[in-house]
């Protein structure tokens, strides 16, 4: 069964401010490493429903973010987070991909399926905009996959170096997921200490410490993480798939390495063959070294790949 791959010519119209780190290059540099690879369903995003994004974010947010889009130039939401005359549509479809791949692999057309889309969605919290991100896309596939499909259970794993506090945010009073988060800390924005652990004991928070390499990240995987999941038993995992935790990106401090982004996927994916007859959504975060997160993506959709086979 192949693994689906989920992108569009769309998202080059979140077009960032010069020298800002989330930008247009960086689907480019995926592609690049991408392209040459056979054994996907490659398909192109669809603008989501409305009725999707108020799964996670009321309607007043959504008409607040559209009512801001410029006709030229940019807007800035907050410090890090702009909007060109393209960004809404492109992080609509972010959202329309990643509840395509959702419904795709719910009824069995895939195992898996990897969303590579801009801008990322796992710092926007129910009614703000941060972190260069729009709206939750890992927290709304969980929600459609919940509210939509019928399922029972199901588990966000976020390894981005940043704690991916907007779906937090937008899981927090959800009993039926489980939001596991590994990141850096301290960095930004701030989150993510263990205490913070949900309205039902739903979320788990594994903050690491700066410099520290894939040998910590695996010693608390393995203690926690993929125990919690194995617990948890969840019918399909959303995977928030940032690839900044790598040595040399330029906004965090970790020490991964490509074969550290293969193993943490190959983990995950073996808790998703026990507990969810191996379905798997995996949506890119972050990111910004353009070799490091080729490489990373790279190894990241292989393991896919083999999944599926």
């Amino acid at each position: 069964m192949v693994t689906a791959l989920y992108t569009d010519a769309v998202f080059d119209g979140h077009v960032t401010p010069p020298g800002h780190p989330e930008r247009v290059d960086r689907l480019r540099a995926i592609a690049a490493a991408l392209d040459p690879v056979s054994g996907f369903d490659r398909r192109p995003a669809s603008d989501a429903d409305d009725a999707d994004i108020f799964r996670c974010h009321p309607k007043s947010y959504l008409e607040r973010v559209t009512a801001a889009v410029p006709s030229e130039g940019w807007v800035s939401l907050d410090a890090d987070t702009h909007l060109a005359p393209g960004s809404l549509m492109a992080a609509r479809h972010a959202v329309g991909a990643a509840c395509a791949a959702v419904d795709a692999v719910v009824a069995g057309d895939f195992l898996n399926a990897f969303i590579a889309a801009r801008p990322p969605g796992h710092h926007a919290e129910t009614a703000t905009a941060m972190g260069f991100c729009l709206f939750g896309t890992a927290a709304i596939a969980a929600k459609r996959a919940l509210d939509h499909h019928g399922l029972s259970r199901v588990a966000v794993v976020d390894f981005d170096v940043h704690h991916g506090n907007g779906t937090q945010d937008l899981l927090w009073n959800e009993p039926r997921t489980l939001f596991v988060s590994s990141h850096q800390m301290p960095l930004f924005p701030g989150t993510g200490a263990r205490h913070e652990v949900g309205a039902h004991n739903n979320i788990i928070n594994l903050p690491l410490q700066p410099m520290s390499d894939g040998r910590e990240m695996r010693k608390v995987y393995e203690a926690e993480a993929l125990p919690a999941l194995a617990d948890f038993r969840p019918d399909l995992i959303v995977i928030s798939a940032g690839f900044d935790a790598a040595r040399t990106d330029p906004l965090a401090n970790l020490e991964w390495d490509t074969d550290d982004f293969r193993w943490v996927t190959a983990a995950i994916c073996e808790v998703a063959q026990d507990t969810a007859e191996g379905r798997v959504v995996s949506t890119l975060e972050g990111g910004y070294d353009l070799d490091a997160l080729a490489a990373g993506v790279a190894a990241h959709v292989d393991v896919l790949k083999e999944a599926g086979a």
